[in-house]
């Protein structure tokens, strides 16, 4: 690893000043932002030296919060949660909180399992997607990075086709109820050597910031969206 592969967040190229990511933040109209789903919602992974130990939603909702004071931020996000347990224990106490805006990361859990049921998560994911949109919130997702090629992935890489198989899944849902997508496959995160944390599952926070910095971005282009539409 050379010199050029270690930042901080002051100097990650990656990463939107404060300042950058408040101003396309501004005109934002949400005012009650909600995240549901498993560990990846809640924010979990081992901190990185020079970064806040501070998950993605919380720093987006720190973000919001700063454009929009008063901004209600609920995070029902819970490690080892799969889609059905999402459904079952923490859909309708997000529903009951009204948000406007709602993000839904689940689904890796369930294809962890024995006999994983891909069609029953697409039914799973597709119940949230709906009841949310119902409930008249702006619905947000991301799918997940493609981390696997790392030689010190190698364990995990069995995974790799299902996590593919789940992208699909969440960018078809995505399309349907005209979600906020931010699609990580590709992205040059996943190249970088301290990414991931050491149960080779969840990002660094380091990772957790470019996260935040893809949502501001991917919800700032809504916004322009939206106010060009009338």
């Amino acid at each position: 690893m050379t010199r050029n592969d270690i930042h901080t967040e002051a100097d990650d190229p990656m990463l939107l000043a404060p300042d950058a990511a408040r101003e396309l933040l501004a005109d934002a109209p949400w005012r009650r932002f909600a995240v549901l789903g498993d560990s990846i919602a809640r924010g979990v992974g081992d901190p990185s030296p020079g970064y806040e130990t501070t998950g993605w939603a919380d720093r987006l909702a720190a973000l919001l919060t700063s454009v929009r004071p008063g901004l209600a931020y609920l995070n029902t996000g819970r490690v080892g949660a799969t889609t059905a347990q999402v459904r079952d224990e923490q859909l309708q106490q997000v529903l009951e909180f009204e948000p406007d805006l709602v993000h839904v990361s689940c689904g890796g859990n369930d294809l962890f399992l024995p006999g994983a049921d891909v069609d029953q998560v697409r039914a799973n994911l597709d119940e949230l997607f709906a009841a949310v949109s119902r409930g008249g919130a702006q619905v947000m997702t991301f799918t997940v990075a493609d981390v696997w090629q790392a030689e010190h992935m190698a364990p995990m890489r069995p995974m790799r086709e299902r996590m593919a198989v789940l992208n699909d899944i969440v960018r078809d849902l995505a399309h349907r109820y005209d979600a906020v997508l931010v699609d990580f496959w590709d992205h040059p995160l996943r190249l970088r050597p301290q990414v991931m944390s050491a149960d080779l599952l969840h990002f660094t926070t380091s990772g957790h910031a470019v996260v935040a910095t893809e949502m501001v971005r991917a919800l700032s282009a809504r916004i322009l969206a939206d106010t060009a539409a009338g």
